[in-house]
């Protein structure tokens, strides 16, 4: 099985079926368009020589068009990164004759955790991730919730913390929206340097903890959630940033519907990926075997 995983700033390639079961591994630039999946096509040309596949996940940064119904079904649409808007990946992969398995980087992580990490046994589940951006998987049902479009539950709106500044936010679409306030950029756009050189006291802290406390709030009172997981580089990086937003989740709840049974195990609710980093490339992977598992 091949996976490719398409992020905003590199790409990983994995040959194998599993997190103990990798053949080989390749990293790739993300440049432009045409360079990037050029370099992919000749990692997977050699693996396909050498080794064979039966089938490609694609794990992709977004949005995606991912409605079947959509003459733009597999493309890239409405990204700031640039050059990348409208970009056919699927079409792309397609080319091999193998099944694929299409789906949003986080998404596919969250895949991922549910098949071999901590969200097994669970049928709703979501993954964040908390970087350069901030997205959101949600998974219902062995599925990812789509509908016209796929979650983009990281560019909510939420309630600014009393009393802090006019910082209009990161986001280039929305402002100040959870991840114009709370991802890396916003972060360092805010501080004036990177969120590593931060002190864990910094107040800039503060407003990243409650945009991401209601982004969770909002995540459990719409999606329903068994378990929410926490990734990426802030949100794996930054060892006081979890028990503080699980302290103000639980403020926010105020023990509404499920939110005393949340309360009582919140230590087990919101928690890190069990496959940590690996989350993305297996996703890839966990893609690629789902496509090849369904009924023909």
């Amino acid at each position: 099985m091949a996976g490719v995983e398409l992020g905003g700033t590199k790409c990983v390639c994995v040959l194998g079926s599993g997190p103990d079961d990798v053949l080989a591994e390749a990293r790739v630039r993300t440049t432009s368009p045409i360079e990037t999946l050029d370099a992919v096509d000749e990692v997977l040309r050699r693996w396909r020589e050498k080794h064979g596949f039966r089938a490609v996940g694609v794990a992709s940064f977004g949005p995606l068009e991912l409605d079947t119904r959509s003459s733009d079904y597999g493309r890239v649409v409405s990204t700031p990164k640039p050059g990348w808007s409208g970009t056919d990946l699927l079409g792309r992969v397609r080319r091999w004759g193998v099944p694929v398995g299409f789906d949003t980087d986080v998404a596919a992580a969250a895949f991922a955790e549910g098949r071999w990490g901590a969200a097994q046994g669970l049928s709703a589940f979501a993954y964040v991730t908390i970087g350069t951006g901030i997205g959101v998987g949600s998974i219902h049902g062995d599925r990812s919730i789509r509908g016209l479009g796929h979650v983009e539950a990281g560019h909510l709106r939420v309630p600014r913390l009393p009393g802090t500044d006019a910082f209009a936010g990161a986001c280039p679409f929305h402002g100040d929206c959870v991840e114009g306030l709370a991802s890396g950029p916003a972060i360092a756009a805010r501080a004036g340097f990177p969120a590593e050189q931060l002190t864990r006291s910094d107040p800039a802290w503060d407003e990243v903890v409650h945009a991401l406390a209601a982004l969770f709030h909002n995540l459990v009172l719409t999606t329903a959630p068994e378990r929410i997981l926490v990734g990426g580089g802030l949100g794996m990086g930054q060892a006081h940033l979890l028990p503080r937003i699980r302290a103000a989740l639980t403020d926010n709840l105020a023990g509404y519907a499920q939110g005393a049974r949340i309360a009582a195990r919140i230590d087990d609710f919101l928690i890190q990926p069990a496959l940590g980093h690996r989350a993305g490339p297996m996703g890839a992977l966990a893609l690629g075997l789902a496509a090849a598992e369904k009924p023909i």
